[in-house]
């Protein structure tokens, strides 16, 4: 459902990273199992539209010709969506980690 950029968006990102990008990915390293969309938007103190915005650029999924960087999953569990990083993504948080 959030695969698709809005027609109204402007210009591409340039890269896949917002200041929401880092704090997602280390919330996500600390649940192996995954976090339910709404929790997290709780724990993030974003809207929803934000947060699917956010794991689309950092997905698995190409967006238009803008590659997508894998860091994220988002897999249905039932009735529930849960966002899970996946092993591209706890190496982007190492290697972010190494930088500072």
């Amino acid at each position: 459902m959030w695969r698709s950029r809005p027609s109204n968006c402007s210009r591409p990102r340039t890269s896949a990273l917002s200041e929401l990008t880092e704090p997602l990915l280390a919330m996500l390293a600390g649940e192996p199992g995954g976090v339910s969309l709404p929790r997290l938007c709780k724990r993030l103190g974003v809207r929803m539209s934000v947060l699917l915005r956010e794991l689309a650029w950092i997905g698995e999924d190409a967006i238009g010709d803008h590659p997508a960087p894998g860091w994220v999953r988002v897999e249905a569990h039932g009735e529930s969506s849960l966002a899970v990083l996946t092993e591209r993504g706890r190496e982007r948080l190492r290697s972010g980690l190494d930088a500072n």
